[in-house]
């Protein structure tokens, strides 16, 4: 094996593991319940796009805001993530996988809301590392009894965010 080689493999698994280190520190931080203009530069670009259940927000502003009032409709959470297929392609990837989440609601704290679905991820190498450019959570399944969302919240009301 020639050094080019050894070079190109070592940048393949240097870049596997940075996207897995910020998918994994993503999930967690959703836990956390931060969600200021630190935490969305430390995972997002400054023009991403994420399509959640809760609507389809552009730009790291609104995603923080969005997210922030969303996460406000829970206690506590617990987000898993798993089974990523990443695909890199010199500055860009694509990361697929599936979440599990699990929700306690802040205004009925004995109700449980689960929810299982398959994300898509795109990121860009940018000059801080690797950033979050797109994102969709797709739910394939839930159970219990979901928060009750205010108007600004639904798919369609979330579309107005910028």
């Amino acid at each position: 094996m020639d050094t080019t080689e050894m070079q190109r493999q070592l940048r393949a698994l240097t870049d596997r593991a940075e996207i897995t280190d910020l998918m994994d520190r993503c999930l967690r931080s959703l836990d956390d319940g931060v969600f200021d203009e630190a935490w969305a530069r430390d995972f997002h670009t400054e023009n991403v796009t994420a399509d959640m259940p809760i609507g389809v927000v552009h730009g790291r502003a609104a995603l923080s805001a969005h997210v922030q009032r969303g996460m406000a409709l829970f206690e506590r959470t617990v987000h898993l993530g798993d089974n990523n297929v990443i695909e890199i392609d010199d500055g860009r990837a694509t990361v697929r996988g599936a979440q599990l989440s699990t929700h306690v609601l802040a205004d009925d704290p004995g109700n449980v809301f689960v929810s299982a679905g398959h994300t898509e991820t795109e990121l860009v190498r940018t000059a801080d590392g690797w950033r979050i450019s797109a994102s969709a959570l797709r739910v394939v399944w839930t159970q219990g009894t979901p928060p009750q969302l205010p108007d600004d919240l639904t798919p369609a009301g979330a579309a107005e965010v910028h």
